[in-house]
């Protein structure tokens, strides 16, 4: 039974984050630094969300951690000095479900196999189902259809990787997100010296060579008139492979544990204040659950990290998609934790899309009912979550969502006419469950209309909570379709990851949409008012109104969304008044 002190909900800290990857404003996080120095910016930001490129990784910009050691090309320790001197605290990630297969640990499950103390700390697939399937030709143990249906997947087919052991054997490897299997080329020498004739050599390794350059499988190879070659080219070929991927952590392992101390300690000392669970819900595995958001598992797990994390001074910040309706963001708030609001996004569009209100006004409601700590965004690095504002079942029950599905198809439709791009959620049969998350930027998908950005901004700053801010809507950041052309598995993301030159960046503080951002953010942190307690008016659906109060300071944002105009009036305790409007009609 945990602590009940333990379920008391952390204290944040307070004030406006900045959310960017150390390379996204010049090519490294020291030009950040010198930009936060330009007077521009001063009074803006007081924490800052850094994304996991800040640390060794290979793939899913950061996201597949090879060590948690810092990518001195990218990020210093002097830059991150200079950042506590400004007093901007840190977020940092820790990626709990998975590293990645360059990491030391597998990297030396690679090398030793059997004999490696590594082996038991990924998730040996045959051997966490051997009780509960049955072996299928191709080497994998296929869970029986009452296991199968239960699992919750992130791609297409079994989530595994088969992994070549020193001794020429091979093992399938839990492996829930991205994989890739490559091979490097052959050399008719290295044929030679496998038993090749020296005069075939050449020949088969061209033919091999270029199978496998057009995409064919090595069982698939035809060697034509040098089959006779075939095992001895293929075996050499074996012998070559490299893999790409995030291999899932086993959870089970007290050494995967004392690696989160050890990582929680390293984290602690690069100044960080909040450390963000990415992929926590998919760590506790169980045959018969979803291994999504296992219960009581997951539970068990996250009391555990937070002991650690509280040991290093931390606060831990677990991060989940899921469908409202399920009511996950109440259950990890009911345990103590700070949740993120993914709800926020979806509910500004819907309501400057449909100048209604009400479903945004219910969620402030909910969260000031609950007592929700919350981080909220408009654009982030992944996407515009959809799947989260849906309804859902519980315990065989069909509960709504924030919004109905045709709301939300609307809203999607909307991004995706101004260009956004889907992910999408598959089952076992590689069949398409649902739309995931719709990935555009935040401006692009308003029409890349700077008013409108400019009201959603305001009301993103009025809501409960820290504001994170995306830098590249800092910036009105519009779709980069170039990049998410040119991006491989997980291109799609790379439409709202533009890098911004320094100098593009300094040209920009002199536009009038990111001057009033600053304003409004550099408000949020200064007004006394937003240290008490926001209460929402009784309006028109068409009128959003929400005042914060703190002793005889108020601040009050009245929005009027049939044209997205709005007014801001802070009163202060001395008697004196501040009022900004924006928009052709800004007095509501």
């Amino acid at each position: 039974m945990p602590d009940p002190a333990d379920q008391a909900v952390p204290t944040l800290p307070t004030g406006v984050m900045l959310n960017l990857y150390p390379d996204s404003i010049g090519h490294r996080l020291a030009d950040l630094v010198s930009l936060l120095r330009e007077p521009a910016m001063d009074g803006a930001f007081s924490l800052l969300y850094l994304l996991p490129t800040c640390f060794h990784s290979d793939l899913d910009r950061g996201f597949s951690v090879i060590d948690y050691d810092l990518n001195e090309a990218l990020v210093t320790h002097t830059d991150l000095i200079a950042l506590a001197e400004r007093g901007i605290e840190l977020k940092l990630d820790l990626v709990l479900n998975h590293l990645s297969v360059g990491s030391p640990q597998f990297r030396d499950l690679l090398s030793r196999g059997d004999a490696s103390p590594y082996k038991d700390f990924f998730v040996d697939w045959n051997a966490f189902w051997h009780e509960h399937g049955d072996m299928g030709a191709d080497g994998h143990v296929l869970p029986r259809p009452e296991y199968l249906e239960q699992l919750f997947l992130r791609k297409p087919g079994l989530p595994i990787l088969d992994v070549r052991f020193p001794d020429g054997t091979e093992r399938p490897y839990w492996n829930t997100f991205y994989q890739k299997v490559s091979y490097r080329p052959i050399a008719p020498d290295e044929l030679i010296a496998a038993g090749v004739d020296e005069s075939a050599a050449p020949a088969v390794a061209m033919m091999v060579n270029g199978a496998i350059e057009n995409g064919v499988a090595p069982d698939d190879i035809d060697l034509d008139g040098y089959n006779n070659h075939r095992t001895a080219a293929l075996a050499l070929l074996d012998s070559k492979r490299d893999y790409l991927g995030q291999m899932d952590l086993n959870a089970r392992s007290e050494l995967v544990w004392r690696f989160y101390d050890e990582t929680l300690g390293k984290l602690a000392g690069y100044g960080a204040k909040i450390i963000r669970l990415d992929a926590f819900a998919y760590l506790h595995k169980a045959p018969g659950k979803a291994n999504f958001f296992n219960e009581p598992g997951t539970w068990e797990y996250l009391d555990r990290l937070r002991g650690i994390a509280r040991r290093h001074g931390l606060i831990v910040f677990p991060e989940v998609h899921a469908e409202y309706g399920k009511g996950l963001h109440a259950a990890v708030a009911g345990h103590g934790y700070p949740i993120y609001d993914f709800f926020f996004p979806g509910l500004v569009l819907d309501a400057i899309q449909h100048a209604d209100a009400a479903p945004l006004k219910r969620w402030i409601g909910e969260i000031q009912a609950r007592g929700l700590s919350t981080i909220n965004m408009l654009g982030c690095h992944d996407g515009i979550p959809v799947l989260d504002l849906r309804g859902g079942v519980v315990d065989g029950v069909e509960q709504p969502g924030l919004l109905d599905d045709a709301r939300i198809d609307a809203v999607m439709e909307t991004i995706i006419n101004h260009g956004g791009r889907v992910k999408n959620l598959y089952d076992t049969d590689g069949k398409k469950i649902a739309y995931y998350q719709v990935n555009a930027t935040f401006f692009s998908a308003l029409g890349e209309d700077e008013q409108k950005l400019l009201l959603a901004r305001a009301i993103q700053l009025f809501m409960p909570g820290i504001p994170q801010v995306w830098y590249l809507d800092l910036f009105a950041g519009k779709n980069d379709y170039a990049a998410a052309d040119a991006g491989s598995t997980a291109g799609h993301k790379e439409i709202n990851r533009t890098n911004l030159p320094l100098a593009e960046v300094r040209d920009g503080l002199a536009r009038p949409v990111v001057q009033r951002q600053l304003e409004l953010i550099r408000l949020r942190n200064r007004l006394p008012a937003f240290r008490g307690a926001l209460s929402v008016e009784d309006t028109a659906d068409h009128v959003l109104a929400l005042t914060w109060r703190h002793g005889a300071d108020s601040a009050r944002l009245c929005a009027d969304l049939t044209d997205c105009s709005f007014e801001i009036v802070a009163r202060h305790a001395d008697g004196s008044q501040q009022r900004l409007a924006f928009g052709s009609h800004a007095s509501v």
